[in-house]
């Protein structure tokens, strides 16, 4: 077996084993785990394209809860589905779990 067939079946075993997280759009601040999550490497796909990419996990994360892609400033948008939805209440690591304790929903901006 030649050296490109083996990366070939290497990025089809990789594609053929589901993602643990979702990234619903290209330039979104979080994707969102499918399952629950252990700190370590996992695979992210985004669904608007289907590219497959690398993320780092520092803390557990529960299903349907959110990671953070990049890193986040106190007061910064944060991003999903390419709309904001919350604004970060404190300077959120790469990584790091992304939910209530840490960002103040845009849904409720406005009532408090």
């Amino acid at each position: 077996m030649s050296h490109s067939d083996s990366q070939a079946q290497q990025v089809q075993q990789s594609r053929a084993t589901a993602p643990d997280f979702l990234i619903h759009n290209e330039g979104d601040h979080v994707a969102v785990a499918v399952q629950d999550i252990q700190p370590g490497r996992h695979t992210a796909v985004y669904m608007d394209s289907e590219r497959e990419v690398t993320i780092t996990v520092l803390e557990a994360i529960p299903l349907g809860h959110k990671v953070a892609l990049s890193d986040l400033k106190e007061g910064e948008a944060v991003i999903e589905y390419g709309l904001p939805i919350g604004l970060a209440r404190q300077p959120i690591q790469a990584g790091q779990h992304v939910h209530i304790h840490n960002i103040r929903s845009a849904r409720w901006q406005n009532s408090i």
